[in-house]
């Protein structure tokens, strides 16, 4: 599996001849990596996983490629004219890849807030590591997985959420994501606080500062 980190929580996954694009949002830069997409899977509707306003041009850049959301999600895509799988609990095929959901609900952001859907993703195939994408929550047990997507910072998560939730699933590597509103001192900051207070046989892999890796 190799993945690339395109900014905050957009990750790009290659892994058994196939190409998946999980959460495109606002804080993600540059999608120009996200060509010959097999899939493109969005957790939930906030701009910060869902950019609307470049939807168009990713679709029309990758028109085979299946779009996977969450069930509110999905009525906003079809609003804009597009065609949509909404998430119903089923695990799905993408080629060799199997993408199953976990979760039905974001995090508590406010009690003034309305609660959303937030439908997170575990990415699999034979012979690769399993990889999975909470979006924003950390309160789902995806069960065993050998990569885990850690929120480092976010309106509705508190620091020691994050280092708990990585004790909690323990898996041999983390990639750390959701970090679009940190400057260099928070992210080293919270990054810290993942090696040091996290699961300690978890390696943290920080993609934002080594490229894109094999695992």
């Amino acid at each position: 599996m190799r993945i690339t980190h395109l900014g905050h929580s957009c990750l790009l996954l290659e892994l058994a001849d196939t190409r998946i694009l999980i959460d495109p949002g606002v804080f993600t830069p540059d999608l120009a990596p996200a060509s010959d997409l097999d899939a493109i899977v969005v957790t939930h509707q906030h701009p910060d996983h869902l950019d609307q306003s470049r939807l168009p041009a990713l679709l029309a850049a990758n028109p085979g490629a299946l779009l996977l959301t969450d069930p509110e999600t999905a009525q906003i895509v079809r609003g804009l004219g597009y065609d949509v799988v909404a998430q119903d609990g089923s695990t799905r095929a993408v080629g060799a890849v199997t993408l199953r959901p976990v979760g039905e609900k974001h995090a508590l952001i406010n009690e003034d807030l309305p609660i959303i859907a937030n439908v997170g993703v575990v990415v699999a195939a034979e012979g690769e590591p399993t990889l999975y994408h909470p979006g924003d929550t950390l309160a789902e047990d995806p069960g065993p997985v050998d990569v885990a997507c850690v929120p480092l910072n976010a309106p509705w998560q508190r620091s020691r959420e994050m280092t708990g939730y990585l004790r909690r699933l323990a898996p041999a590597r983390a990639i750390p994501i959701h970090d679009g509103l940190l400057n260099e001192n928070g992210r080293a900051l919270y990054l810290s606080q993942a090696r040091s207070l996290g699961c300690p046989d978890t390696e943290i892999v920080d993609l934002f500062a080594t490229g894109p890796r094999v695992l």
